[in-house]
């Protein structure tokens, strides 16, 4: 192939250096999450240095299935001190009834309930729970969906995994297990796409923070202006990664997933999550416009093929077919480390789940592009390149988030936290992702 044009080969030479570089992004996900996920928590220390206390938001919109069993796991922790803040923005919203329910069910635990929300930015998130954080009693502020599944011990690793160097940890977001191949979908994204690029990215400090179940500092969110800051942004998790980082402190995650357990699955309403997030990301971070897609197994597959056969005369179609082979291969051994146990279906049920993720996710990019508005519920919004957020038909009235860097402050709780964390328990990070649940 040598009358072939020079700029051809060094087109080829990218595509293969992009090709090496992805597969080691394989290969520090699935070692990293080898050595970091489902650590077992250390026991609760003595009363001589106990724990800090936890303000948990669960902001809530509308009741599925599964919602009582979720909410119910946090009132059954086996952490000492912590107070459930749940917020409503809509006072006929049925999730109120249900919470009511669960407060005179453990009287014991010190939760209250928020009805009305905030007008603090065109983030409904941000709106619904900001009350309940301006209530907050706790130096320490968990945000948690209302779709998440608690483990009795996961407040409790949250908290060990909090240094006095780090002002917020995150957990990587995963699936309980489901029946119906949408669960199945679910899973396999979250186990295999998600969780590469979220492992790899904590370890090469990129900021891939989602805000479904994070631990905050208070403090330094106050320093931040609050969440009233981030009321502008829809990627709101994103941007409050990104002032702590610019402040001085560390993030990291968590050893256990987060348990997403919402009681509404199919394919139609997950594949437009997707495409929302997709969106987000094109507006936050341009380069993936480029990035992303040939970050896809069946694309960069297709490209790195083509360089073999131009740089080493290697056959294309047998160079094509073992990456599909070992991509998928390299797929299910990070996700059977992310679940930690049994598949809850068999390998062909997840060979189909892989591939109709494989397939469909380049579309879901390009429908990403081809309409870039974003329909959360019954409301649509569009993004300003970098982020900020406005409501279709309505001002774009939002306070603005004052991000500088300033030097990091030294907390009172910080020392205290210092001692009830294992200093074994260590991950640089901050990370990419822009989740609206």
């Amino acid at each position: 192939m040598s009358h072939l044009p020079v700029p051809l080969y060094g087109f080829a030479a990218f595509f293969m250096i992009f090709w090496f570089g992805t597969w080691m992004v394989h290969l520090i996900a699935i070692c990293y999450g080898k050595y970091k996920l489902h650590k077992k928590s250390c026991k609760l220390p003595p009363e001589s240095s106990p724990l800090p206390g936890v303000s948990i938001l669960k902001p809530l919109m509308g009741v599925d299935p599964n919602l009582q069993h979720n909410l119910e796991t946090f009132f059954t922790m086996d952490y000492p001190v912590y107070e459930l803040l749940f917020c409503v923005e809509d006072k006929d919203d049925p999730a109120i009834k249900l919470v009511e329910g669960l407060l005179e069910k453990y009287p014991r635990i010190d939760a209250r309930l928020f009805v009305g929300g905030s007008d603090v930015g065109v983030n409904p998130k941000i709106n619904n729970i900001h009350p309940g954080y301006m209530a907050a009693k706790y130096d320490f502020v968990m945000i948690s969906d209302s779709g998440i599944k608690m483990k009795n011990d996961t407040l409790l690793d949250m908290v060990q995994n909090m240094s006095d160097k780090h002002a917020l940890v995150h957990q990587m977001p995963f699936t309980c297990d489901r029946e119906g191949f949408a669960a199945i979908f679910e899973k396999v994204f979250f186990g295999t796409v998600q969780s590469r690029i979220y492992l790899s990215a904590d370890v090469l400090g990129i900021n891939c923070h989602t805000g479904m179940s994070c631990l905050l500092r208070k403090a330094v969110i106050d320093q931040l202006g609050g969440l009233r800051a981030f009321g502008c942004y829809l990627a709101e998790d994103f941007f409050i990664a990104k002032g702590v980082t610019k402040l001085g402190w560390k993030m990291r995650i968590s050893n256990q997933p987060a348990l997403q357990n919402s009681g509404l699955c199919d394919i139609g309403s997950f594949q437009a999550r997707l495409i929302r997030w997709a969106k987000l990301r094109v507006a936050m971070v341009p380069t993936t416009i480029l990035l992303e897609p040939l970050s896809e197994c069946m694309i960069l597959g297709a490209f790195a093929a083509w360089s073999a056969s131009v740089l080493f005369n290697w056959d294309p179609l047998v160079f094509y077919m073992v990456h599909i082979l070992c991509w998928l291969l390299s797929d299910w051994l990070l996700l059977s480390i992310v679940q930690h146990g049994s598949m809850p279906f068999h390998k062909f049920e997840f060979v189909i789940g892989w591939l109709f993720r494989e397939l469909t996710g380049p579309y879901l990019f390009l429908h990403a592009l081809w309409d870039p508005a974003i329909r959360w519920r019954t409301r649509t919004f569009k993004l300003h390149w970098g982020g900020m957020a406005y409501e279709l038909n309505t001002p774009a009235d939002c306070p603005t988030a004052p991000l500088q860097p300033q030097p990091a402050p030294t907390l009172p709780t910080a020392s205290a936290v210092a001692e009830v964390t294992p200093a074994a328990t260590f991950c640089t990070g901050a990370k990419h992702r822009l989740l609206v649940s």
